[in-house]
C-alpha cells in the first residue's frame, strides 16, 4: 500500500506539478506570476459576465412582477 501512495506522490511532485517549479524558478517575478494573472483576468472576465447576465435578468423579472405583502391583497390595494 505504501507503494501505490509513492507512485501518487511521484505523479504529482515530479511530473504534474514540473511546469510550477519551473515558474518558480524564473528571474522576473512578471513572468513567474503569469499564471496568476491569467487566473485573475478570467475570473474578472467571468464576474463581470454574471454582473450583467444579473443586471439582464433584474430588468426582465422589474416588468412582469408587482410586489405585494400577501396573496390575498388584489391589484386595487396597490393602487392606493
Amino acid at each position: 500500500m505504501e507503494s501505490f501512495f509513492r507512485a501518487i506522490e511521484d505523479l504529482f511532485v515530479n511530473i504534474l506539478f514540473a511546469p510550477f517549479d519551473m515558474l518558480r524558478m524564473m528571474e522576473s517575478w512578471w513572468t513567474a506570476n503569469t499564471l496568476n494573472w491569467i487566473f485573475v483576468m478570467v475570473g474578472s472576465v467571468a464576474f463581470v459576465y454574471w454582473m450583467l447576465q444579473l443586471k439582464k435578468y433584474n430588468n426582465e423579472t422589474e416588468k412582469a412582477s408587482r410586489v405585494s405583502a400577501h396573496s390575498f391583497i388584489g391589484n386595487d390595494a396597490n393602487n392606493g
